[in-house]
């Protein structure tokens, strides 16, 4: 195992660690390219590690994202000859994302090479985590996951603050202002902040004015005092700086079938990849087959995104999620889109989905789960099998956790199909729906 090599590379490897089965090693000297090998976009690639594929052309990056999940299909979960749809790709592989967030730091990571020449000096940067470092940011110049209007956002922001000697943050010593800086799109071009400071001040009102005097786009912007050692401010308050609490992405739904608006606010959990989220979504409301009489399950709903694309099919639709602040947006999409057939409940998924929950909701017909890269718990796999519904629709983030899951499952259910979903080009990164069908008898 190493870094920087692609499939095809003929390559001299430094050997570092033996394990029984498996060796890793650095990437010495590349001695032969692969026909799949290309010139990464990035001038970050080479230390940034967010986009490790980018040197492989995209063709070939899909290609091994799905066999890679039907290795772990037959391997983990046992599964053989499973019917499979090719892997959706994405049609954008750059400017996908729809959330990028960065990291202020008082002095910028130094690549080797930099490290080299000493009139290079450790200056103030905005920028990425280097790998396996709380402490580490490289400074970023451009990046291309986002819209890119988002460079000239955080490159403004950066050069402003400096400007007017703002301090940045300092890991360790835990001192500085400017901690980091979220920056999140919808489709119709609004834009919302969040500028997370140490302590606010005029100094730091003035910066945000002079964002939103700058952008028009902005149409949200939020500022979170985190003083708190580590960079979580989930737990932070947060405080509307300028414009409306939230931002809109709009879902249309198949065959007509109308749209589905969604909130995001400061802290809501959306997916990034807003055009592919949508296909994703395409594939479960296709695959579930609800019927105007159906009760459907929806577990870990998030805010509510799957249970609200599907609940115009369905006669009644019953979220589950961990997270007590997602079901609050769950509550305020439905208001929001005059959705009355849903339920939503927060708490821990083995805890909540008891047999006395699926008595008082109803046995569910059909059950969607999309839960996190850990997977579902033992308990809640037996309840699932329990209430016996006719079709499940797995969506995961993680196949190997999925593979494992649906083994677990295959007694009473058929794997019917599965398809590969690419949500993050240029990363290892795949999801993966299944479709699962009751064993009749």
């Amino acid at each position: 195992m190493t870094s920087g090599a692609v499939p095809g590379d003929v390559v001299s490897i430094q050997i570092r660690k033996s394990k029984k089965n498996y060796q890793e090693g650095f990437l010495k000297t590349i001695e032969s390219k692969s026909a799949d090998r290309i010139q990464p976009l990035c001038e970050h690639f080479d230390h940034c590690g967010g986009c490790s594929w980018q040197n492989l052309n995209y063709a070939k990056q899909i290609e091994l994202k799905e066999r890679g999940v039907l290795q772990q299909m037959r391997r983990i979960g046992g599964i053989e000859d499973v019917n499979h749809l090719p892997i959706l790709g994405s049609n954008e592989t750059f400017h996908y994302r729809n959330k990028m967030e960065y990291t202020f730091v008082s002095e910028r990571y130094l690549t080797p090479e930099e490290l080299s020449s000493p009139e290079i000096k450790k200056t103030p940067a905005l920028g990425f985590h280097v790998p396996g470092r709380f402490d580490w940011v490289l400074h970023v110049n451009e990046c291309h996951l986002q819209n890119t209007l988002h460079n000239d956002m955080r490159n403004f922001i950066y050069d402003e603050a400096l400007s007017a000697g703002i301090s940045f943050y300092h890991p360790r010593n835990q001192v500085g202002i400017m901690r980091n800086v979220v920056l999140r799109n919808n489709r119709k071009g609004q834009w919302m902040i969040l500028m997370i400071i140490k302590e606010r001040s005029e100094e730091t009102d003035a910066l945000c004015q002079k964002m939103v005097d700058r952008f028009p786009e902005i149409e949200s912007f939020w500022i979170i005092v985190n003083n708190k050692v580590n960079d979580s401010f989930s737990d932070c308050p947060a405080q509307l700086f300028h414009g409306n609490e939230n931002i809109i992405e709009t879902f249309q739904r198949p065959d007509n079938q109308g749209s589905v608006d969604y909130i995001i606010g400061p802290k809501s959990f959306f997916q990034t990849n807003s055009n592919q989220a949508e296909k994703l979504y395409e594939i479960v409301y296709n695959w579930a087959g609800i019927k105007s009489t159906d009760t459907v399950y929806d577990l870990y709903t998030g805010a509510g995104t799957i249970a609200l694309f599907v609940a115009k099919q369905a006669a009644k639709v019953v979220g589950v999620e961990y997270v007590p602040e997602a079901i609050e947006d769950a509550f305020k999409n439905a208001a929001l889109n005059d959705v009355e057939n849903c339920s939503f409940f927060a708490g821990d998924m083995k805890d909540v989905l008891t047999p006395a929950f699926i008595e008082e909701n109803g046995k569910p017909d059909v059950l969607i789960t999309d839960p996190p890269r850990a997977g579902m718990h033992s308990d809640v796999i037996d309840r699932i099998l329990e209430a016996e519904p006719k079709r499940i629709v797995y969506v995961s983030c993680d196949p190997s956790t999925q593979a494992r899951d649906i083994a677990l499952m295959k007694h009473k259910y058929n794997v019917v199909q599965i398809q590969p979903v690419d949500m993050f080009p240029h990363t290892s990164h795949v999801e993966n729906v299944a479709l699962l069908e009751l064993i009749e008898g």
